[in-house]
Parts: C-alpha cells; structure tokens; sequence
C-alpha cells in the first residue's frame, strides 16, 4: 500500500472512531454542508466506494440533472441506513476503491478529512490532524477540480501557522493548517480561525 493510500485509510479509521462516539441526536445535527444532517455527510462519504470513474461520473450527471447537486444521488442511496450501518460501511471500505482511490488515494484522504470537519466543528469536537496527512490534502485542495482550492486563494499568501506550508504570494491568510483547508474548500466557518491582510478577499470568494 502506497503511502498516500495509507493516509486515506487511516482517516477514515479515525472517521468511524468518531462515529462511534455520537449520540443519536448528534447523528442528525446539522453539518457545515447546507442542508446536511451529520448522517447525510457520512452517507455521501462512502456513497461512491463501489462506482467505478465512468460510474461516478454518470452518477454526478444525473444528480445535477435531478437535484442540481451531484452528491444527492449518493446521499439517497443510503438515506434510510442506521447510524450504526453507516459506521460499518466507513469502516467496511477504510481502504478507498471505486472513484475516491483516484490520485493514488488522495481523493479519499482530503474528501474525508474536510468531511470529518464538516462535523466536527459544528458539534465542537476538534482533533488534532497528523501533520503529514494535512500538509498532503492541502497541497491536493490546490489542484482538486471540485474544490477550486487554488481559485479562492489566488493572489493571496496562504501561510501555516502550525504547519511548514505555504502557498501564493500577495496579501497574507493565516492560521491553522486545518482552517486553511476548509477554507480552500469553500467553508466560510473556517475564516473566525483566520487573520491578516487578505482575510477580506478570501471571505468575498467565500
């Protein structure tokens, strides 16, 4: 196993040991993804794990088609499964296939950990992220086609503070490696964990 692929696996180990901490009522709290329960977040995570590429893309064509959202076919697949049968599934699948294994795992490393945070924050559950698997999904938040990571920082100086990371040039962001990354991903509940100069222009992309 290829050390990317490692990472993905992990993270998702660390996933489903979050799962299994929840409370029933903790399951269907809201995440950062508008108009997603903490349940909705994880059945999407794993919702792709059997397709194929030429699947996964056909997949997202019909769910812009019948919901505008790609990722809404996946979350209704698993609509009606337990907590506890998503949790299985996480776990069932903690080594990517399918789709997320693309990039050598660096599909299923960054998806996962951004959605991780997608529930941890809300539900105040912060964790520490290995620094490696940090600095590897944020360089691949750059380049990542559905997050335009490098688009809502350009002209901008990304700058780790916790981290050896640094990204751009031009008016200074920085924080946490953590906050970078969701913010990169387009969450705008990452920028209470910003500061500097540039600040302003990455809320307005926000």
């Amino acid at each position: 196993m290829s050390a990317h692929m490692q990472m993905a696996r992990e993270e998702r180990e660390e996933f489903a040991a979050l799962l299994d901490q929840l409370t029933p009522e903790q399951w269907d709290q809201p995440s950062l993804c508008t108009g997603w329960r903490v349940r909705d977040v994880v059945a999407h995570v794993i919702s792709y794990e059997e397709l194929s590429r030429p699947r996964a893309l056909v997949r997202m064509a019909s769910g812009v088609l019948r919901y505008r959202n790609p990722n809404a076919i996946g979350v209704a697949v698993n609509a009606d499964k337990s907590p506890s049968e998503l949790t299985a599934l996480m776990r069932k699948y903690a080594e990517p296939r399918g789709s997320t294994a693309g990039f050598d795992g660096r599909i299923a490393l960054t998806d996962g950990m951004i959605h991780q945070q997608d529930i941890r924050r809300p539900l105040a559950m912060p964790r520490v992220i290995q620094s490696e698997r940090l600095v590897v999904a944020l360089e691949f938040t750059r380049y990542a086609p559905f997050l335009r990571g490098a688009w809502r920082a350009r002209g901008l100086q990304l700058f780790a503070t916790d981290l050896d990371w640094t990204h751009g040039s031009g008016p200074e962001v920085h924080g946490s490696g953590e906050a970078l990354l969701m913010a990169m991903a387009g969450r705008s509940a990452a920028l209470n964990d910003l500061d500097g100069p540039g600040k302003p222009t990455l809320a307005q992309r926000l």
